[in-house]
C-alpha cells in the first residue's frame, strides 16, 4: 500500500536519500550499529510515550514542545537559538517531552541540537526528521533519541512496518504522523505503535485546520494515543481539543517566537 506523497515531501525525501549516501561515506552502517548499542547501555531511552501518558493521567496536557530554528515556509523562527536553554525552559514550563528538528537542508536543524537539548534536561526527546531508511533509525538511537517520527506520506506500508519495528527493537518509541484518511489506514495496518499524530496542515494545499484531527479521531482505536500537531496557537485551540478528549499536543511555532518558550507553554496550557 502506498499513499500519494505531496510534492514538497517528494523533494525532501529525494534529498534525504542523497544525504544518507553522503553520510555512509563517513560513518558505516556497522559503526552506527555499535554506537546505537553503546547508547542503549550508557544513554538508555527515557520513555517518550510513558511521559505523555503520565502527564495525561495526572489531568494535564501531554505537550511535546518543539525546538525548531526555521521552517521552509516561515524562514527563521528564532534568531537566538540555544537548544539547551530552550530545553530547560520547556522542562520548567511543564512539557512532557521535547521534539528536536534535525533536518539541515529545509529546517536548519542538526543532530547536535538534539544531543544538547537532551543533556540539559530530564525530558525524553523525539528526533523529528524525514526518516526513510534504517540508517537514520540507528543514527537516532546513537545520538540519544527516545522516539522517532515516521511520516506515513513518505513511506510504503512495508517500509513503515520495518522502520517501526526496528525503532522499537532499539528501545525507542515511534510517533506515526498522518494527514488524511488513506495515510491513517496505512498507519493502522502497518504499525502497532501507540502514538498516532494527526497533522492539521494539508501538505498538498498547505491549508491549516483543526478539523483534520476531529475528522480522523473517530477512526482511531481507543488504545492509541492521539497527538494533534500544528495549528495550536491559543487557549481556545487547546480547550476545543481537550473538550473532545484530545490531550496530547505537538507545538512548535507558537513557542519558538516567544521570548521565553517555557513561559509561553505554561500560559497556553494552564488549566
Amino acid at each position: 500500500m502506498q499513499v500519494e506523497t505531496p510534492t514538497i515531501l517528494r523533494k525532501i525525501v529525494a534529498r534525504k536519500f542523497e544525504e544518507i549516501n553522503e553520510r555512509k561515506l563517513h560513518t558505516s552502517y556497522a559503526d552506527l550499529e555499535a554506537a546505537a548499542a553503546d547508547a542503549n547501555i550508557h544513554n538508555p531511552s527515557r520513555g517518550f510515550a510513558k511521559s505523555l501518558r503520565n502527564k495525561i493521567h495526572n489531568g494535564d496536557a501531554g505537550v511535546i514542545a518543539e525546538i525548531k530554528k526555521a521552517s521552509p515556509s516561515k524562514g527563521v523562527l528564532r534568531e537566538l537559538f540555544v537548544p539547551a536553554d530552550i530545553a530547560k525552559s520547556y522542562e520548567k514550563g511543564g512539557a512532557a517531552c521535547l521534539s528536536v528538528l534535525t533536518d539541515r537542508d529545509f529546517f536548519q536543524g542538526h543532530e547536535d541540537y538534539l544531543v544538547e537539548a537532551r543533556a540539559a534536561c530530564q525530558l525524553p526527546v523525539i528526533r523529528k526528521d524525514f526518516i526513510v531508511d534504517e540508517y537514520q533509525v540507528l543514527e537516532a538511537r546513537s545520538i540519544g533519541a527516545d522516539c522517532i517520527l515516521l511520516i506515513a506520506a513518505c513511506l510504503s506500508g512495508e517500509k513503515l512496518r520495518e522502520l517501526d519495528l526496528m525503532a522499537r527493537d532499539l528501545g525507542m518509541d515511534v510517533l506515526v504522523e498522518v494527514h488524511n484518511r488513506p495515510e491513517l489506514e496505512l498507519a493502522l495496518e502497518y504499525s502497532s505503535t501507540e502514538l498516532l499524530g494527526i497533522n492539521n496542515r494539508d501538505l498538498h494545499t498547505f491549508e491549516l485546520s483543526l478539523e483534520h484531527t476531529f475528522e480522523l479521531m473517530g477512526d482511531i482505536p481507543s488504545d492509541r494515543l492521539i497527538v494533534t500537531e500544528s495549528g495550536i496557537h491559543t487557549k481556545d485551540d487547546v480547550s476545543i481539543m481537550r473538550e473532545k478528549d484530545i490531550h496530547a499536543f505537538l507545538v512548535g511555532e507558537a513557542f519558538m517566537r516567544a521570548q521565553e518558550p517555557g513561559e509561553k507553554l505554561a500560559e497556553l496550557f494552564q488549566a
